[in-house]
């Protein structure tokens, strides 16, 4: 086939509102598979959507489109031939700028593919322009070469080489050149007889062309609307490939908690099992609370008691704290008398010790 498709992506398509040319319409109830394809045939570029069996977008690039993006996940662009705008929405701003850049590439490869094609269209009507006027000059200047050639031979220093030389020598040379006009008449003669006989097979061959050309683009019509139809159909057999995949994706994924919840369910068995054990020794555990707590009533009368006792032990402390406050300041007293009939002493002794030294 001559068209293919070259990226392909999954976005929610929207139309804007032809009445009020402000709103947006969507164009499909979900996301849709949207594909850029490429005419080898016509060189051309398109952005193709098929809803189910229903074509949303069909919108050809050319060099003067523009993709905008509108928000971090919505990008629009104008198609004038489809006479409206299209909106596509996407599931992250990734898609949108792959998108995009796609957009672009495609629009600078059609910008190319035009001035190409146009390059070659001006060189194929100059050379058609370039043939006929070689036949035209051939044709007009044909007849009057060998008058302009004899026109120049006698303009000059002709003149003077004619009018030294004598009568023998001109006639010789007229009659010469007589020979010569006759040579090139029937040579510019028979080139221009050539010249038609080649003129009307190319007349011709252009009208066979035309009507090869005419088969062709009847060819070409039958192959574009084959190629249309095989488009839908493989739109609709990816969509459907694709529909395909998402279902096994969720199959797969449906088989995994089924295995989580399976697990989780013999985990539960598991600890329900525990908790039978457990409820069969809950009578022992009952009898041993009760001891418990007849041993914590005990102990909490026996706290009760030496909390009692506590205050008491308390009130003698701060008894004792008090006689022993009083008992060391009768030992401070006591003391700094005591160091005071030592100081006494010490003097007195001093003073013993001098007298006997006197003595």
């Amino acid at each position: 086939m001559g068209e293919q498709p070259i990226y392909t992506t999954r976005a929610h398509v929207f139309q804007i509102d032809p009445s009020t040319k402000k709103n947006w319409v969507p164009a499909s109830k979900q996301a849709v598979t949207v594909s850029y394809f490429y005419d080898s045939t016509r060189n051309s570029y398109r952005i193709i959507s098929v809803d189910g069996t229903k074509v949303i977008i069909n919108s050809t690039i050319t060099a003067n489109m523009m993709f905008t993006k509108t928000s971090q996940k919505f990008g629009q662009w104008a198609d004038s031939r489809a006479n409206t705008v299209f909106g596509l929405g996407f599931t992250s701003e990734q898609q949108l700028s792959k998108f995009a850049e796609k957009f672009q590439e495609v629009k600078e490869a059609a910008k190319m593919a035009r001035e190409k094609s146009q390059d070659k269209v001006d060189i194929r009507s100059t050379r058609i322009d370039l043939n006929n006027d070689t036949f035209d000059f051939k044709q007009d200047s044909g007849p009057a070469s060998p008058g302009s050639k004899q026109a120049s031979s006698f303009n000059g220093t002709d003149d003077e080489k004619i009018f030294k030389v004598g009568p023998e020598m001109l006639l010789m040379k007229t009659e010469h050149e007589s020979a010569a006009e006759q040579s090139s008449s029937r040579k510019w003669e028979a080139e221009l007889q050539s010249l038609r006989e080649k003129n009307s097979i190319l007349v011709e061959d252009l009208h066979q062309s035309s009507t090869k050309m005419d088969v062709w683009k009847k060819q070409v019509s039958a192959c574009k609307e084959e190629s249309d139809a095989l488009r839908q159909k493989i739109a609709q057999l990816e969509y459907q490939y694709q529909e395909a995949g998402q279902e096994q994706q969720r199959n797969a994924e449906l088989s995994v908690r089924v295995q989580q919840l399976e697990a989780e369910l013999r985990d539960k068995e598991q600890e329900v099992e525990n908790l039978r054990k457990q409820a069969e020794i809950i009578p022992q555990l009952m009898a041993e609370c009760d001891n418990i707590t007849s041993k914590l009533q005990v102990t909490e009368s026996r706290k009760v008691e030496l909390e009692s006792r506590m205050d008491v032990l308390h009130v003698d402390v701060e008894d004792s704290r008090q006689k022993q406050s009083g008992v060391k300041a009768e030992l401070k007293k006591l003391t700094e008398v005591l160091d005071a009939k030592i100081e006494e002493l010490h003097d007195f002794r001093h003073g013993l010790s001098r007298l006997g030294a006197d003595n």
